[in-house]
């Protein structure tokens, strides 16, 4: 039996910030208290520090100098432990549009890191991220690899893969998308909107074929249009339309500046909102030029301002960011509380994915904590009861 026990002023629970202990016990939480417990086993003390869940990454492509797409399992484990350090305990590593066998590899090598890393983030499983989306959307990805929904080709994918596929993003006004998302869906995988331009009366029928979430809003999908002369709402506004639509933010004040963030916050709401990094390999680093993809079959990006740009610098190619900074954003320059902040970092992206356990300092759920200042510094993680930085 291990037991430990944190001590905080400033533990963010889902009703406020309290000030006491969690005793957890074999990686569970079992108590949360004003005093002290008589049996506290290890003690970390975290006073003058905010004590949060820890962080969940619904969608990053890599960190610390490795793409989850490079073809190696070492380089999958180097760029979930470059998140663990900035407080990510959840991860979901997200592949790109490729060719199958790039993807096949990838499912090889998450399975062996799954299994085992240790003391590294809980991998729930990966998104899949295309190759099925529209060609005018296709923003950092290669169009080389861009194609319509293939039913032979994405069933045995999800065969091979032996059900760790969480999520698959796509356009859904292509040809055989509404009929891959109730394929998705029994599969018990998410249907995502992404890189699409379809309009509100295409992705209304995605949102009733389980389409409930919208991968990186903003960012490759379309926005309010004209045809002969009349206007039609584009995936963005339909997203703020549908009240049970789910969006995930790349809140790195460079996607999305400040004033949106705060647009999009008003609207949808911390208990529809997920934050996610979308980072590429540089992630975590200082690198000033990188690749996005795999090392063999990706493109090269340079990294200026905080930001993966494309060398001609017409869009963005990915995030450089971490978790801590998509909260220090939304507290500091969104200007979001910073219960609500966490929030949209651990409780709802653990509802959106369907994690029972996670994403919430309560009792019962696992003690996979992040510990920061109030810079949104990480100072300790803790993963299943154990301090692990």
């Amino acid at each position: 039996m291990s037991v430990v026990t944190i001590a905080g002023d400033k533990i963010i629970l889902p009703g406020g910030v309290f000030c006491g202990y969690i005793t957890a016990k074999d990686g569970v939480i079992q108590a949360i208290s004003k005093n002290r417990p008589k049996e506290c086993g290890r003690l970390i003390d975290a006073t003058g520090l905010y004590v949060s869940a820890g962080f969940i990454d619904i969608h990053t492509h890599g960190g610390g100098g490795s793409d989850f797409m490079d073809g190696t399992a070492d380089c999958i484990a180097n760029g979930v432990l470059a998140h663990l350090k900035h407080g990510t305990t959840t991860i979901i590593p997200t592949t790109l549009a490729s060719i199958p066998d790039e993807v096949f590899a990838f499912l090889d090598n998450f399975h062996k890191v799954q299994h085992e890393l240790v003391d590294g983030p809980y991998m729930h499983g990966v998104h899949l991220e295309g190759p099925y989306f529209n060609p005018a959307m296709a923003g950092a990805q290669d169009p080389k690899y861009i194609k319509p929904p293939c039913p032979e080709e994405y069933k045995k994918i999800i065969d091979y893969a032996k059900g760790v596929i969480v999520r698959w993003s796509l356009a859904p006004e292509l040809d055989g998308s509404i009929e891959m998302g109730d394929y998705l869906f029994s599969h018990g995988i998410i249907p995502s909107i992404a890189h699409s331009n379809a309009e509100y009366i295409e992705v209304e029928e995605a949102f009733n074929h389980h389409f409930n979430l919208i991968t990186h809003f903003y960012s490759c999908i379309s926005g309010l249009m004209r045809r002969n002369s009349y206007r039609f709402l584009g995936v963005i506004e339909s997203g703020y339309l549908i009240d049970d639509m789910d969006v995930e933010i790349i809140a790195d004040g460079h996607h999305l500046p400040p004033e949106l963030l705060k647009l999009i916050y008003k609207i949808k709401g911390p208990d529809r909102i997920a934050l996610c990094t979308d980072s590429m390999r540089a992630a975590g680093t200082s690198d000033t030029e990188s690749i996005i993809g795999s090392l063999k079959n990706g493109q090269k990006v340079i990294v200026e301002d905080g930001v993966a740009k494309m060398p001609c610098r017409t869009s963005f190619a990915g995030s450089v960011a971490t978790a801590d900074l998509l909260v220090r954003t939304m507290h500091t320059k969104a200007d979001v509380d910073i219960i609500n902040s966490i929030k949209m970092m651990t409780t709802t992206p653990a509802r959106i994915l369907g994690l029972k356990n996670k994403g919430a300092i309560a009792v019962g759920m696992d003690c996979d904590l992040a510990i920061f200042d109030s810079d949104i510094n990480i100072k300790s993680v803790i993963m299943d009861g154990k301090e692990v930085l």
